[in-house]
Protein backbone atom coordinates (compact mmCIF):
# COMPACT_ATOMS: atom_id res chain seq x y z
CA UNK A 1 0.00 0.00 0.00
CA UNK A 2 0.86 3.67 -0.74
CA UNK A 3 1.79 6.14 1.48
CA UNK A 4 -1.71 7.62 0.73
CA UNK A 5 -2.91 5.18 2.93
CA UNK A 6 -1.63 6.59 6.32
CA UNK A 7 -2.54 9.83 7.71
CA UNK A 8 0.26 12.97 7.78
CA UNK A 9 1.27 14.76 10.46
CA UNK A 10 0.16 18.02 8.12
CA UNK A 11 -3.17 16.79 7.92
CA UNK A 12 -3.75 16.39 11.39
CA UNK A 13 -5.08 19.71 12.52
CA UNK A 14 -7.71 19.75 9.12
CA UNK A 15 -9.02 16.96 9.74
CA UNK A 16 -9.80 17.17 13.61
CA UNK A 17 -11.28 21.00 12.79
CA UNK A 18 -13.55 19.39 10.00
CA UNK A 19 -14.20 16.14 11.17
CA UNK A 20 -15.34 17.91 14.67
CA UNK A 21 -17.33 20.25 13.01
CA UNK A 22 -18.72 18.23 10.61
CA UNK A 23 -19.68 15.19 13.37
CA UNK A 24 -21.05 18.29 16.14
CA UNK A 25 -23.48 19.43 12.68
CA UNK A 26 -24.97 16.12 11.93
CA UNK A 27 -25.54 15.00 15.83
CA UNK A 28 -27.43 18.32 16.30
CA UNK A 29 -29.73 17.89 13.32
CA UNK A 30 -30.51 14.36 15.09
CA UNK A 31 -32.58 16.64 17.13
CA UNK A 32 -34.16 18.55 14.32
CA UNK A 33 -37.77 19.41 14.76
CA UNK A 34 -40.06 19.75 11.99
CA UNK A 35 -39.76 23.87 11.71
CA UNK A 36 -35.93 23.05 10.95
CA UNK A 37 -36.47 19.81 8.98
CA UNK A 38 -38.70 21.92 6.52
CA UNK A 39 -36.54 24.80 6.08
CA UNK A 40 -33.19 22.74 5.80
CA UNK A 41 -35.32 20.47 3.15
CA UNK A 42 -36.91 23.40 1.51
CA UNK A 43 -33.49 24.92 0.93
CA UNK A 44 -31.94 21.66 -0.39
CA UNK A 45 -35.03 21.16 -2.71
CA UNK A 46 -34.65 24.14 -3.97
CA UNK A 47 -31.28 23.53 -5.51
CA UNK A 48 -31.78 19.98 -5.97
CA UNK A 49 -35.51 19.53 -7.20
CA UNK A 50 -35.22 15.65 -6.74
CA UNK A 51 -35.18 16.06 -3.19
CA UNK A 52 -39.08 17.39 -2.90
CA UNK A 53 -39.64 13.77 -3.12
CA UNK A 54 -38.27 12.64 0.11
CA UNK A 55 -40.18 13.96 3.08
CA UNK A 56 -38.80 16.43 5.06
CA UNK A 57 -37.80 14.60 8.66
CA UNK A 58 -36.20 11.17 6.13
CA UNK A 59 -34.36 13.96 4.67
CA UNK A 60 -32.36 15.54 7.41
CA UNK A 61 -32.15 12.26 9.56
CA UNK A 62 -30.37 11.01 6.46
CA UNK A 63 -28.05 14.53 6.12
CA UNK A 64 -27.13 13.95 9.78
CA UNK A 65 -26.14 10.65 9.23
CA UNK A 66 -24.04 11.16 6.02
CA UNK A 67 -22.68 14.37 8.66
CA UNK A 68 -22.02 11.68 11.34
CA UNK A 69 -20.16 9.38 8.79
CA UNK A 70 -18.10 12.19 7.08
CA UNK A 71 -17.06 13.49 10.61
CA UNK A 72 -16.28 9.95 12.00
CA UNK A 73 -13.99 9.24 8.96
CA UNK A 74 -12.02 12.47 9.33
CA UNK A 75 -11.38 11.70 13.20
CA UNK A 76 -10.64 8.37 13.27
CA UNK A 77 -6.77 8.53 12.89
CA UNK A 78 -6.76 4.95 11.09
CA UNK A 79 -8.85 5.80 8.00
CA UNK A 80 -6.26 6.69 5.25
CA UNK A 81 -6.50 10.26 4.52
CA UNK A 82 -7.28 9.72 1.25
CA UNK A 83 -10.33 8.07 2.27
CA UNK A 84 -11.57 10.63 4.55
CA UNK A 85 -10.51 13.27 1.52
CA UNK A 86 -12.68 11.49 -0.90
CA UNK A 87 -15.34 12.02 1.57
CA UNK A 88 -14.99 15.25 2.61
CA UNK A 89 -15.16 16.28 -1.09
CA UNK A 90 -18.21 14.38 -2.13
CA UNK A 91 -20.27 15.60 0.86
CA UNK A 92 -18.92 19.09 0.63
CA UNK A 93 -19.23 18.81 -3.21
CA UNK A 94 -23.13 18.70 -3.03
CA UNK A 95 -23.03 21.92 -0.20
CA UNK A 96 -21.42 24.11 -2.85
CA UNK A 97 -23.05 22.80 -5.36
CA UNK A 98 -26.41 23.84 -3.43
CA UNK A 99 -24.75 27.11 -2.82
CA UNK A 100 -23.81 27.89 -6.31
CA UNK A 101 -27.69 26.91 -7.39
CA UNK A 102 -29.26 29.13 -4.92
CA UNK A 103 -28.99 32.39 -6.16
CA UNK A 104 -29.91 34.10 -2.82
CA UNK A 105 -27.24 33.05 -1.48
CA UNK A 106 -25.53 35.11 -4.06
CA UNK A 107 -24.53 38.80 -5.09
CA UNK A 108 -26.66 39.22 -8.23
CA UNK A 109 -24.43 38.28 -10.95
CA UNK A 110 -21.90 36.84 -8.66
CA UNK A 111 -19.91 34.00 -6.73
CA UNK A 112 -19.39 35.72 -3.65
CA UNK A 113 -22.11 35.26 -1.20
CA UNK A 114 -24.84 37.69 -0.16
CA UNK A 115 -25.42 38.41 3.76
CA UNK A 116 -27.92 35.12 3.47
CA UNK A 117 -24.91 32.98 1.83
CA UNK A 118 -22.24 33.93 4.04
CA UNK A 119 -22.58 30.71 6.57
CA UNK A 120 -23.11 28.24 3.59
CA UNK A 121 -20.34 29.58 1.46
CA UNK A 122 -17.65 28.38 3.83
CA UNK A 123 -18.24 24.73 2.91
CA UNK A 124 -15.80 26.09 -0.32
CA UNK A 125 -13.18 25.53 2.22
CA UNK A 126 -14.33 22.45 3.10
CA UNK A 127 -14.35 21.67 -0.70
CA UNK A 128 -10.81 22.90 -0.65
CA UNK A 129 -9.61 20.78 2.29
CA UNK A 130 -10.78 17.50 0.92
CA UNK A 131 -9.40 17.99 -2.64
CA UNK A 132 -6.18 19.33 -1.00
CA UNK A 133 -6.14 16.28 1.17
CA UNK A 134 -6.57 13.94 -2.23
CA UNK A 135 -3.98 16.15 -3.78
CA UNK A 136 -1.24 15.38 -1.04
CA UNK A 137 -1.98 11.93 -0.93
CA UNK A 138 -1.57 11.04 -4.56
CA UNK A 139 1.51 13.05 -4.10
CA UNK A 140 2.54 10.86 -1.55
CA UNK A 141 1.75 7.70 -3.82
CA UNK A 142 3.65 8.82 -6.68
CA UNK A 143 6.67 9.82 -4.62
Amino acid sequence: MGTGSRIRLRDIPTRLATGAYILHSGITKLKAGPEQAAGLHGAAAGAFPALKRIAPERFVRSLAIAEIAVGSLLLVPFIPTAIAGAALTAFSSGLVGMYLRTPMLRKPGSVWPSQAGTAISKDSWMLAIGLGMLLGAADDDRR
